[in-house]
Formats: structure tokens, C-alpha cells, sequence
């Protein structure tokens, strides 16, 4: 009685290591960002680190010139431009505040007035407004013959009490009352100084965790780097040990399914950081004509954003706007329309010329990957579901490819 066949242990083996390779994965997700960074780094660079290579350099030279050239240039940029950025910073924090009290008296009434002129909350009493001055009498102190104070909280007030003590704040609203934007805003500000006021040890114990996670950062980012060398220096090894894995007679077609799949994520991936520079350039040059208001902090809000397709550029376009309405309507609607054709102009014309057709993904497929990837993994997620699906829609086209070639084959045998 013979064995199983040198073929059908081969197979069995490479399926008893995909699985296992997933579940090391799944066990080790939250471990897994540096190695997936990595890959994007070093599918991002190597280009470059072959035509210096072509240019007769060391390729362990030729990564490093073209680490120093990213990370030089990257430095040089915000060298220049950290001074504005700053700038901008200061003035938005030092106009917070005008901003709010702008928000509380003008936009909380106004908007309040338009929704009970819709219908949206019920329209303000004369009886409510009548009795708003008994609630005027917040609380009262009553010395005591022995000398200590008791303070009796009177109507409108509240104690509540926290860690460090008790603290007296505005009750909230009775049952029926009347909506009132600017209540509402004021009643949220006080709150969250309140909290902040007497809680300071949460709050300390929040800057902790924020200059743990910095540090954290910044050791991730060193490994990345390491990692992404590592895999530039060596990827011919890493795409043979591949190549190892498919029978001879698959080879070619496994080569076939990588030129594919590269050509997807060029489009995805390079494609995509390159329509990113050319949003933020005109956003720029549009808020700047314009005269927005701390435009350099929009236009590069604009093109970080713009990594995430759809959602993203939805998300670029609400700051821009508000800060725009506090300059007048006329100029948060040139500010909204030039958003609008900056993506018009990237569906339209960018994406197939950069992207190409081979990187196109339906709108649908690329709503679903990016709901789901922020789900299960956040921000990442939402950064690297479009670079994932379109992986997995290659592999399908292949796979459903080099089923069809055999249909005859197997009709003729």
C-alpha cells in the first residue's frame, strides 16, 4: 500500500502554513503595523532605489541615498514651512475664543430662530419666559453659631459630587422647555472646564498615555524604516521564496498575477499620494486667493485627507467652510465650489490619468473597504482598505481569468 503522493503532501503542507501564517495574523494583529507599513514603504521606494541601482550605486547605498533624499526633502519642507504653520496655530488658538463667544451669541440664536420657524422645536412661551427669573436664585450661605457655613442650593442649581469634592453647576433644563442653541453651547464649554478643573489627575494621567504614545510612534517609525530597508535590499530573495511556493508549471502565471497586481496598486497607491500633492497645491492657491483664513493648515488638512478617497474629501471640506463662514457667506461658497471642482477635476481627469484603468475600483467595492477597515482597525484601516481591495479584486480577476482558459481544457478532455 503505498503513500500519499509527493504532490498531495506538498499541497497539504502549503495549506497547513497559510493557515497557520493567518492565525500567527490574526493572533498578532495589533503587532502587525510595522511589517504592513513597512511593505507600503518599500513598494513606494523601491522605484527609486532602482534607477539609482541603474546609476551603478550599491543597493544598500542606493536605499539609504534615497531615505536621506524622502526624509531630507520631507524636513526641508516643513522647515519652511513649520514658521506659518505655527503661525496659523497661534492665531486660530488666540481667536478660539472669539469664535466661540461668535458661535454662542450670533449662530446659537440664528439657529435656534430658524428651527422654530420650521417647525423643528417648539416655538419659545410667554410663560416660560416669565419664570426664568425665579431660577435666578442659585444658592445661598447661612452662617451657623458654631462658625461653620452651610450652603443651601437653591432653584436652577445642582450639586453633584466628584472625586476631589462637590461641584455646584447649572441644573439641567426642565421638561418642556423651550430650545436654545446658545445655552447649549455655553452649557457643553462649562462642563468640559469644569471636568477639566476637577479632574486634574485624569487629566495628567491623559498626558502621560499621550507622551507614552508619542514615544511609542517614534519607536515605530524606526522600525518601519529598518523593516522597509530590509525588504528593498532583499526582494528578489523575498519574491523567489514566493515564486518557491507554486509548482513549475504555475510559475507563469503566478508572475503574471504579480504584473497585475502591481499595475493595481501603482494606480492605488502611488497614484493616489500623487493626486494628494496636487490637491493640496490647489487647494492652496485657491484659499490663498481668496484670503481664507489660515489657509496653509486648510490646504494641507485638504491633502491629508484626500488619502482616504470619498470620505476624505468630505471630511477636508467641513473646516475649510466653517472658517469661511466666519468670513461671510460669499467667501464660503467660493471656498465650498473650489472644493467641488478640485474633485470634479480629480474624477474626471486625474484619477484615469494617473490611476489608470488597471487601478479602478466601483465606488461601491471602495465604500464598503473603507467602512469596513475603519471598523475593525480605525484610522490604518481606513488607509489601507482601497490598497487591500485592490488586491483582492486582482486575485479574483486572475483567479476567474485562468478558470475560464481551462473551461476548454477540461470540455475537451
Amino acid at each position: 500500500m503505498t503513500g500519499p503522493s509527493p504532490d498531495r503532501r506538498r499541497h497539504v503542507l502549503l495549506w497547513v502554513s497559510a493557515a497557520a501564517a493567518v492565525a500567527v495574523v490574526v493572533i498578532a494583529h495589533d503587532v502587525m503595523l510595522p511589517f504592513v507599513l513597512a511593505v507600503v514603504i518599500a513598494y513606494v521606494l523601491t522605484p527609486l532605489v532602482a534607477a539609482a541601482e541603474r546609476r551603478r550605486l550599491h543597493r544598500g547605498a542606493a536605499v539609504v541615498l534615497v531615505y536621506l533624499t524622502v526624509i531630507g526633502s520631507a524636513g526641508v519642507f516643513l522647515r519652511a514651512v513649520a514658521p506659518r504653520i505655527a503661525l496659523e496655530f497661534r492665531n486660530l488658538r488666540g481667536e478660539l475664543p472669539a469664535l466661540g463667544r461668535e458661535a454662542n451669541e450670533t449662530w446659537g440664536p440664528a439657529a435656534t430662530r430658524w428651527m422654530r420657524e420650521a417647525g423643528i422645536v417648539p416655538a419659545e412661551s410667554p410663560s416660560t419666559d416669565a419664570a426664568e427669573p425665579a431660577a435666578t436664585s442659585a444658592f445661598v450661605v447661612h452662617p451657623q453659631p458654631d462658625g461653620s457655613t452651610t450652603i443651601e442650593v437653591g432653584t436652577g442649581m445642582r450639586l453633584v459630587e466628584t472625586k476631589n469634592g462637590y461641584l455646584i453647576e447649572p441644573a439641567h433644563e426642565r421638561k418642556g422647555a423651550p430650545f436654545d442653541a446658545s445655552h447649549l453651547i455655553a452649557d457643553v464649554a462649562g462642563r468640559t472646564f469644569a471636568y477639566a478643573e476637577q479632574n486634574s489627575l485624569e487629566v495628567a494621567l491623559m498626558v502621560r498615555d499621550l507622551i507614552a504614545t508619542i514615544s511609542r510612534t517614534i519607536f515605530v517609525f524606526f522600525i518601519t524604516l529598518m523593516l522597509a530597508a530590509y525588504m528593498m535590499v532583499t526582494r528578489e530573495r523575498i519574491l523567489e521564496f514566493f515564486r518557491s511556493l507554486v509548482r513549475p508549471d504555475g510559475r507563469a502565471g503566478f508572475d503574471g498575477l504579480l504584473q497585475r497586481m502591481d499595475q493595481g496598486l501603482s494606480g492605488v497607491v502611488r497614484g493616489q499620494l500623487v493626486i494628494c500633492g496636487i490637491n493640496g497645491v490647489l487647494s492652496a492657491i485657491g484659499f490663498a486667493i481668496v484670503g481664507l483664513k489660515y489657509w496653509p493648515v486648510m490646504a494641507m488638512v485638504a491633502a491629508i485627507f484626500s488619502l482616504v478617497p470619498i470620505f476624505g474629501s468630505i471630511a477636508s471640506a467641513v473646516p475649510a467652510v466653517t472658517i469661511a463662514l466666519t468670513q461671510g457667506f460669499g467667501i464660503a461658497g467660493f471656498v465650498l465650489a473650489w472644493i467641488v471642482g478640485i474633485h470634479q477635476l480629480e474624477a474626471n481627469v486625474l484619477n484615469p490619468k494617473i490611476m489608470g484603468d488597471a487601478a479602478k475600483i466601483h465606488p461601491v467595492l471602495v465604500i464598503f473597504s473603507l467602512l469596513a477597515g475603519e471598523h475593525f482597525f480605525h484610522a490604518v484601516g481606513a488607509l489601507l482598505a482601497v490598497p487591500t481591495m485592490s488586491i483582492a479584486q486582482t486575485v479574483f480577476l486572475h483567479l476567474r481569468d485562468a478558470t475560464e482558459h481551462d473551461l476548454p481544457k477540461a470540455d475537451a478532455s
